[in-house]
């Protein structure tokens, strides 16, 4: 399992249009191959600073699953539009401590 790990700045004065936005998104990337959960968080102190936290089998399922299909153009067409600066994406595993 790979944890995806997105911070997002989205445009002033246009955090309820993108909360609304973004649940309809949703359906789009949980209805992709390998992927497990996912999960949108609120900044308290910064305004309109979100974190995206999404878990998928591989890091495949996401680069070229994801990211090369025709679902990934709608999710662009319906959320790609609120960000300001465009979001650095990361990748994680998990570190098995024993």
């Amino acid at each position: 399992m790979i944890l995806e790990a997105v911070i997002l700045q989205v445009k002033q004065g246009m955090e309820e249009e993108y909360e609304e936005a973004f649940r309809q998104a949703s359906e789009i990337i949980s209805a992709m191959k390998g992927y497990i959960s996912h999960e949108l968080q609120r900044c308290m102190e910064v305004k309109g600073k979100y974190l995206l936290l999404v878990k998928w089998e591989t890091l495949e399922d996401h680069t070229v699953g994801f990211r090369q299909s025709t679902e990934y153009q709608d999710w662009k067409k319906q959320l790609h539009q609120f960000y300001d600066p465009f979001p650095t994406v990361d990748h994680f595993e998990k570190v098995h401590l024993s």
